[in-house]
């Protein structure tokens, strides 16, 4: 009666510690495939930056360097996002990814505050279009970064939770790093932009 006890105790044992297993790996990967909708919007965003520099680059043959910046940018972030698709989660690339992004926002800010002195180039339809898709996926990524977000943080909780802890432990599952934005309180603010 004693083995049969001790046998039936260890079954739900092993039961609870699959159960907690798979549960860490389900939320693992809801925050992967979280960044990975983040990552989606990134690529769009970062293909439609050529598009509108080239567009006011006829208009703004006296701000090279502005263009340039936007463009050097484009690319540093590209580089970081490849890096935070590699790894989604780890503290390294979500700091390198945040902060390529806000070097980029800055970029595109200037550009925007620039076109503004141009009248032929806000009545552009080609420039007025590409700020229309832009501000959508500006929106897009908002809500991805929030979702991610929201996925790390489940997944860090039931990983950081008695017993889930000892699973964790035992099998290397890693906190995750929130997405979040860097740099100073104007750095963080959303260009303004006005075409009309």
């Amino acid at each position: 009666m004693g083995l049969i006890v001790v046998l039936v105790l260890l079954v739900v044992l092993v039961a609870i510690f699959v159960g907690i297993y798979n549960r860490l790996v389900a939320l693992r990967n809801r925050f992967r495939n979280a960044f990975a909708q983040i990552d989606v919007q990134l690529k769009r965003r970062y293909d439609l930056i050529p598009n509108l520099v080239e567009t006011a680059k006829g208009y703004l043959k006296h701000e090279r360097e502005t263009l340039e910046a936007v463009i050097q940018a484009r690319n540093q972030a590209v580089s970081a996002s490849q890096a935070a698709s590699a790894a989604p989660g780890a503290p390294d690339a979500m700091k390198g990814l945040a902060q390529a992004e806000g070097v980029l926002a800055g970029a595109l800010g200037r550009l925007f505050a620039l076109a503004e002195a141009y009248p032929d180039l806000k009545a552009n339809q080609t420039m007025s279009q590409l700020m229309e898709e832009l501000t959508s996926t500006e929106n897009r990524i908002s809500f991805a970064r929030q979702a991610f977000n929201d996925s790390v943080m489940t997944y860090n909780t039931a990983r950081e939770q008695f017993p889930n802890t000892l699973v964790a432990n035992m099998f290397s599952f890693k906190p995750a790093e929130l997405l979040e934005a860097i740099g100073s309180p104007e750095e963080r603010e959303a260009p303004k932009v006005s075409f009309t």
